[in-house]
């Protein structure tokens, strides 16, 4: 039976990013997007145990921001001073927010848009462009309805979040698609103590979807970003920090990106990198893998190796009496059938094994 070497473009999908693509705003600076374990998820509950795991270089704060309105000069922590941490957990397509603000007035009694609020503009596949309805190419010949159906939100979404919401929902999904807030595409949970026009401290977990397209049509035809480790992705926030229930407008923008319509423009967004686990949280050694049929009436199959740790040589038995010490074998099975892969590796940390019961199967 031959087995052979996977060639070296095939690895390419599995490659890492180098740097930041070009379009984002001040591309010189990456930011960081914990991996959270699977088997640490956060839950959804509005409490900050849950992200005691993200070391402290993980933490955007109010140093980090700007009032694009020229109005203060730099963050007063006196007046707000908010802690963002960014998250997300390998195999699931969701960002994870958990959102720490003290301010010493809180506004949020009114049920419109005069609120406290946490504005999050998201790019899941860093693609860039404009995505308001006011941008779209052809809006003077298609009319405002189909300009917002089919542009506003579609390919990068933005998010206004009520910080906190009261007796409205938690978010306005600003486009045409207003089903992203809601489960299964997002979840959130708050925490806090004090009542409209008071000072306090405020906690906000949630989770989102990022979508390559969201239409208004609804999640049928959707295309979810697929977040993968060492991944780019266009993300920004801007803070509308209102002290005046009767104001027509905030008393200051803060902003991530150095560019006021960053919430309509996603090349001004700025560059966050999924990260892989933190070594403190992976495992020394893991065997792990993965397949892909490459032509199923000749039963040709790539195998890629997706172990954890330090690793010096690789044993895969593919259930039919063959073996390789490749990596990342192909391999050609000659009878349908049902097998059990199994890969072994080995490392200065000792020796581990994963197999697949049947998941690789002709019949």
């Amino acid at each position: 039976m031959k087995t052979v070497s996977l060639f070296p473009l095939a690895l390419a999908a599995f490659a890492t990013l180098a740097g930041p693509a070009p379009g984002f705003d001040r591309p010189e600076i990456t930011y960081k997007i914990f991996q959270f374990p699977a088997d640490r998820i956060p839950r959804v509950d509005g409490k900050t145990d849950d992200w005691a795991i993200v070391p402290e270089s993980y933490v955007i704060g109010s140093d980090q921001l700007t009032d694009d309105s020229s109005r203060h000069a730099k963050p007063d922590p006196k007046n707000l001073d908010v802690r963002v941490r960014v998250g997300w957990v390998k195999g699931l397509n969701r960002l994870y927010f958990l959102y720490e603000a003290t301010d010493n007035y809180w506004d949020f009694s009114r049920p419109d848009l005069h609120n406290d609020t946490f504005e999050l503009a998201v790019d899941g596949d860093a693609s860039g462009g404009p995505f308001l309805e006011t941008n779209h190419p052809n809006k003077d010949t298609i009319g405002p309805a189909d300009s917002f159906s089919s542009f506003h939100g579609v390919h990068a979404q933005n998010y206004h979040i009520f910080t906190p919401a009261v007796g409205k929902d938690w978010c306005l999904a600003w486009g045409a698609q207003p089903w992203i807030k809601e489960l299964p595409w997002a979840n959130a949970a708050q925490s806090f103590n004090f009542q409209p026009g008071e000072s306090g401290k405020y906690t906000l977990e949630f989770w989102i979807t990022p979508f390559d397209y969201a239409g208004a049509e609804g999640p049928p035809r959707a295309v979810e970003s697929v977040l993968r480790e060492n991944k780019l992705i266009g993300l920004c926030w801007a803070i509308m920090d209102y002290d005046d229930v009767n104001a027509k407008g905030s008393s200051a923008f803060w902003n991530l990106s150095s560019k006021h319509t960053m919430y309509g423009n996603a090349s001004e967004l700025r560059a966050f990198k999924l990260m892989p686990l933190e070594p403190a949280l992976a495992p020394k050694l893991d065997a792990q893998w993965s397949f892909k049929v490459l032509d199923q009436p000749r039963r040709v199959v790539a195998f890629h190796d997706d172990s954890l740790g330090k690793i010096t040589a690789w044993k895969w038995d593919f259930g039919d009496g063959t073996t390789s010490a490749e990596q990342h074998p192909l391999h050609a099975y000659e009878k349908d059938n049902r097998y059990i892969v199994v890969l072994h590796v080995e490392g200065p940390d000792g020796a581990s094994r994963r197999a697949k019961i049947w998941d690789v199967t002709f019949r």
